[in-house]
């Protein structure tokens, strides 16, 4: 029957797409090129709804199980609409952050989804107590923009956010999770179709409302597949999520650092500057998509290690994210204190 449902959501991505393509045109639903955007003629963006048309079939076909699950769907439609109301009259950040919270809060309060402890890898563990509820707040909100952050190249965020399904999907196969295996096999099947439309160059934009959507729905599924697990165990979604989080990340940094407003956009992320590197459209996409590919990998392998070993996962990662983000220039063409550091050392020698 999985596998039917996952056939059935694709087809109904591939069907559904391009009537909601019309429809964008239609609402007014959609993304003019300006300076900072890359796309150079006008585009539909309400692709997030075909996405979700296409999940909501294979929820009423499978109709997973879960004390979760209701609580999850209602904070969907809120971020879908949410989603879908921006990509037509563009809502300010203000408004988005707000609905987004609540929808968050669903989860949380009603749906009950909520890490209130982690053990430590040695001996012990560590409550959150009063802080369980914003620390899960924090992580849903985060995701969700970080996926909408992304989201800047034909086929980025629709791929990225595949690549995150897949991992997802198969970390709740191995630990024996049904609804999580469901909910991210469908919304896969569902990516994918919608993708065909996406990739580049793409006739259709998944806009807020699939951006946010997916970034929502990973954020969840994620903290389901390791709530209150080791500390280790913890940084496994963060891991999967290593190429948004990261480049959300850096963004916080970058404005700090080069004293602009957090809100403020700017042409410096992640793809951006592969682009400015010389990568073509395609060429950046897929580099980012191996980049995704890598950190799912570097998850499976974090889940079957040892606690030093994890440690030292840890490690090689930071250190490769910290030299990748210098050598790039996604904080400032400036910001290069581990390689002057490694120049010294090699002036040295």
């Amino acid at each position: 029957m999985l596998y039917l449902t996952l056939i059935l959501c694709f087809l109904c991505s591939i069907l559904i797409t391009p009537i909601v393509k019309k429809l964008a045109f239609k609402l007014g639903a959609t993304d003019s090129p300006n300076k900072r955007k890359v796309h150079v003629k006008i585009m539909p963006r309400l692709g997030g709804l075909a996405i979700y048309i296409s999940f909501l079939l294979g929820l009423l076909i499978l109709q997973p199980s879960s004390p979760y699950h209701a609580a999850i769907v209602v904070g969907g439609i809120i971020i879908l609409a949410t989603g879908i109301l921006d990509d037509i009259y563009e809502l300010s950040a203000k408004i988005k952050f707000v609905l987004q919270i609540f929808a968050a809060l669903i989860v949380v309060m009603w749906g009950g989804v909520e890490v209130e402890f982690i053990n430590l890898p040695f001996n012990g563990s560590l409550e959150f107590g009063i802080f369980s509820i914003p620390i899960t707040v924090i992580w849903i909100v985060g995701v969700t923009n970080a996926i909408n952050l992304i989201d800047g190249l034909d086929g980025l965020a629709a791929g990225v956010s595949s690549i995150a399904f897949i991992t997802i999907s198969g970390m709740a196969i191995v630990m024996g999770n049904a609804y999580v295996v469901a909910m991210g096999t469908i919304l896969l099947a569902s990516t994918l179709g919608f993708l065909l439309y996406n990739f580049h160059p793409a006739k259709i934009f998944m806009g807020d409302s699939g951006a946010l959507f997916l970034g929502y729905m990973i954020s969840v599924l994620s903290l389901l597949g390791f709530k209150n697990v080791t500390l280790i165990s913890f940084v496994v979604p963060i891991i999967i999520l290593g190429v948004p989080i990261s480049d959300t990340f850096f963004a916080i940094i970058r404005r700090i650092y080069n004293k602009k407003s957090l809100a403020a956009p700017d042409r410096s992320h992640l793809h951006h500057c592969l682009l400015e590197l010389g990568f073509t459209h395609r060429e950046t996409v897929l580099l980012i998509y191996a980049m995704s590919a890598m950190f799912g990998l570097a998850a499976f392998i974090f889940t079957i290690t040892t606690v030093w070993g994890s440690i030292l996962i840890i490690t090689i990662i930071v250190l490769a994210i910290e030299l990748f983000v210098e050598t790039i220039g996604l904080i400032n063409k400036n910001y290069r204190p581990l390689l002057r550091i490694m120049g010294i050392l090699n002036k040295n020698r």
